[in-house]
């Protein structure tokens, strides 16, 4: 058995663990460790942990000590230092007419680098920018290249939940999502009200996909023929995926109804949709569909994307 303990830094969402050795560590206490950067001031996000040798097998840097008001007050020090350095790196960035959104500016704790992170469309060539930035902070400079959902990870904001982003708060890493999640929970297939304040598709649509595949493997799909329990047949008209009820529509004597059932009281044959004809030419896919293939594209190439190269 080994301790572990989970450690976040201020610009790197991912947690990154530790020996926590004797510590009596709790979680949002500040403490100082040793990265591949460095020296670095962190912030515990899950108390030590007893778990079995075979489950991590990565070597463990120890924790070197809980922070001191001496550590509080240096990190104090290099955030007013680090709007300075913002504030000029923009100011530079303008004077070379370089075509870059620059987003934070963090010094390392012990000051030794000054890390730039930034958006941009492409590639951009930013050597005489270091070389400027390297002569006015006197340290070593590093410009960091970030996607959009980096972005707001980095600044966070309110979900259109009302609450915190989860990039920005409980999430390690990026979660994958695609439109086939969207659809799995009858969402509105809008491409606004499935994309986040990134712009990119919400991440919290990962959350439940479990949950809606389970339900979903005891429902009807829309257009599917059903058996009632007094042995009418319809076809399904609309299903409630959580309350797992269906519409069915009855046509007799030129007569139509609508039947509220529940989907264990009805027969059906679950349609394999991946088997369906593909009946949708390419011409009659609607301007919606169409935005959602682009966000999608958008977000597979994202996700092969490597933006964070040093």
């Amino acid at each position: 058995m080994k301790k572990i303990v989970g450690i976040r830094f201020r610009t790197a969402g991912k947690i990154y663990y530790f020996d926590p050795l004797d510590f009596a560590l709790k979680r949002g206490m500040h403490v100082i460790v040793e990265t591949s950067r460095g020296i670095e001031y962190g912030t515990v996000v899950c108390k030590p942990t007893q778990i079995e040798d075979g489950k991590f097998n990565k070597q463990l840097k120890p924790i070197i000590r809980i922070a001191t008001e001496k550590d509080e007050k240096q990190q104090t020090e290099n955030k007013i230092k680090e709007r300075e350095a913002f504030k000029t790196c923009k100011e530079r960035i303008a004077k070379h007419e370089l075509d870059m959104k620059l987003i934070d500016a963090e010094y390392t704790f012990d000051n030794n680098k000054v890390l730039f992170y930034f958006t941009a469309d492409g590639r951009v060539d930013f050597r005489d920018l270091v070389k400027d930035l390297a002569s006015v902070f006197k340290t070593r400079i590093e410009l960091r290249q970030i996607g959009v959902r980096d972005e707001t990870k980095i600044l966070g904001g309110i979900g259109i939940c009302g609450r915190p982003l989860c990039c920005h708060g409980h999430l390690s890493d990026f979660i994958p999502v695609s439109i086939k999640m969207a659809k799995e929970q009858n969402l509105s297939l809008n491409p606004t009200k499935i994309s986040g304040v990134c712009g990119r598709l919400m991440c919290c649509l990962k959350h439940e996909e479990d949950t809606y595949e389970e339900l979903n493997r005891h429902m009807p799909g829309n257009g599917d023929q059903v058996t009632l329990e007094d042995g009418r047949r319809g076809t399904v008209y609309s299903v409630n995926i959580l309350r797992q009820t269906v519409k069915v529509l009855i046509e007799k004597d030129d007569e139509k109804e609508i039947v509220d059932c529940k989907a264990d009281e009805l027969r059906f044959k679950k349609r394999h949709h991946k088997n369906k004809k593909k009946d949708k030419d390419k011409d009659n896919v609607s301007q919606e569909e169409k935005e959602l293939q682009a966000l999608e594209a958008l977000e597979k190439r994202e996700s092969k994307s490597n933006l964070n190269d040093d």
